[in-house]
């Protein structure tokens, strides 16, 4: 878009609602009145100033399109190009700048400017829309003037059956202000029509799915880790199983958008929480296609397929991060993808020795999935600050708590082979006359969160491991 120039002579941007504008007002007749050439733009009256004709300036083109920040500005302007300029009242420079004296002798030498409405937070974005020329290549979708938005949106299927928030032009350039990263840029190739997703794409999704710009960094990564070989996105839609993503947050970045560690963290009423996941899911259906009935194949699903994200309890966890564990460092942020099933509550409100909680806690443990299978299926558990304290208060690190939980969870394969205890399912019986282990090498993530009251820790069973399934991914988020 061409900028419009501003006249040669001297340019004040001024609005009535600023009492350093109203203050010059008299400068302003004064310089009028030694015949200086003075354009006078006016933000949000045309009729200011009362002593001096103005240029209306109240759809705030020209103070966008001339980066005015502050009002009053003064600019002088010379064959059409700006040479100089300065904001706000103060004496010396506005003589220094506009070659006269004794200006404004009667008033203080100083006084502020007021923000310039061109700046506004209301207002900016919708002035960038409307004067910058879109960086937004997406297609435009026109509803009509009788249509609901909300049914629109339902109804042209970019819903997740929850209402979305329209996307508009607006919305999207106010939540790309959330990355440093450029629209344009291709963060992944989403499945299952393996379609190139822009940050622009994401960020789209982002806001039909509720989120504010500050948690985009979390939702690229997000996306980075779901469409990776190792996390298999295509393979978690097309099984059968009840399994979706599950979003797990470490680093500083859980408190600075005011994520829920704590009481209902697995729940509803926290936005960041609810609406990262979705946003996740949203580019899967969106973007790539994933929509249940078609490549999405689950017998019944579960509700993480809206979305399921939470942060972990850092600040109250007597051990190491997930993260960290993971091999980042604890000012890392980061999130973690699981292919996971809902969660299911563990209830031991009897165990004080951190003996018999751990023996609690796997035999709860064995039974994921199927207490006759293992090692196929991944778990997170996520251990509550009441259990967590048991360990806490006897002195135990994470390496002595999962070595002791590794040794409850070493099972007779005897009695879990196929047909064993007269149940068909089980491992095969290759596995006769030894001991196996319930899950893989690292196949067991231990998180800390939860409310500070309640003797309850829940275990979030994965879909298959390995090669042929999904593995636990975990990425950086750029600052």
């Amino acid at each position: 878009m061409i900028r419009p120039t501003l006249p040669d002579g001297l340019v004040v941007f001024v609005k009535r609602d600023c009492a350093t504008c109203v203050l010059v007002e008299p400068v302003l007749a004064d310089l009028r009145g030694r015949g200086r050439k003075l354009t006078v733009y006016t933000q949000d009256d045309p009729t200011f100033p009362d002593s001096v004709e103005s240029v209306d300036d109240t759809s705030l083109e020209l103070s966008w399109h001339h980066d005015i920040e502050t009002v009053p500005t003064v600019i002088v302007v010379d064959d059409g190009h700006e040479t100089t300029r300065t904001v706000g009242w103060d004496r010396e420079q506005w003589e220094a700048l506009v070659g006269e004296d004794e200006l404004g002798t009667d008033l203080p030498d100083w006084r502020p400017g007021c923000g310039s409405l061109s700046v506004d937070p209301d207002l900016a974005t919708g002035l960038e829309v409307r004067f910058g020329g879109s960086v937004l290549r997406s297609r435009r979708v026109e509803i009509a003037g009788a249509e609901d938005d909300w049914e629109a949106l339902h109804d042209r299927g970019w819903s997740d059956g929850l209402p979305v928030v329209p996307p508009t032009e607006e919305r999207v350039l106010r939540m790309l202000q959330g990355t440093t990263r450029r629209p344009d840029e291709v963060m992944a190739t989403v499945p299952p029509d393996l379609a190139d997703c822009t940050v622009e794409k994401i960020a789209v999704n982002a806001v039909l799915a509720g989120c504010r710009p500050e948690y985009l960094p979390v939702v690229i990564a997000a996306v980075e880790a779901a469409c990776t070989d190792e996390f298999n996105m295509h393979g978690l839609l097309a099984t059968t199983m009840p399994t979706a993503p599950v979003l797990i947050v470490n680093g500083p970045i859980r408190n600075r958008i005011g994520m829920n560690a704590g009481i209902n963290v697995l729940g509803q009423g926290n936005r960041a929480n609810s609406t990262i996941g979705r946003a996740l899911q949203l580019v899967i259906r969106n973007v790539g296609g994933g929509r249940p009935g078609e490549v999405d194949r689950a017998t019944q699903g579960n509700p993480a397929k809206l979305g399921f994200c939470f942060p972990e309890d850092e600040e109250g966890s007597p051990w190491e991060s997930l993260a960290v564990e993971r091999g980042f460092s604890p000012e890392a942020d980061t999130v973690t993808l699981f292919p996971g099933e809902g969660p299911r509550c563990v209830v031991d409100q009897l165990s004080r020795d951190p003996h018999d909680l751990t023996r609690s806690l796997a035999m709860n443990l064995r039974a994921t999935t199927h207490p006759k299978l293992a090692m196929a299926f991944d778990a997170i558990l996520v251990i509550s600050p009441e259990h967590a304290a048991r360990y806490r208060d006897a002195g135990w690190s994470k390496a002595r708590f999962r070595e002791e939980l590794d040794q409850y969870l070493l099972m007779d394969a005897d009695d879990m082979i196929r047909g064993a205890q007269g149940v068909a399912e089980g491992v095969p019986v290759d596995f006769a006359g030894s001991r196996i282990p319930k899950f893989r090498p690292d196949g067991l993530h231990i998180v800390h969160a939860g409310s500070g009251a309640g003797l309850f820790s829940m275990i979030i069973g994965g879909w298959v491991n390995g090669e042929v399934g999904s593995n636990c991914v975990t990425k950086e988020i750029p600052t």
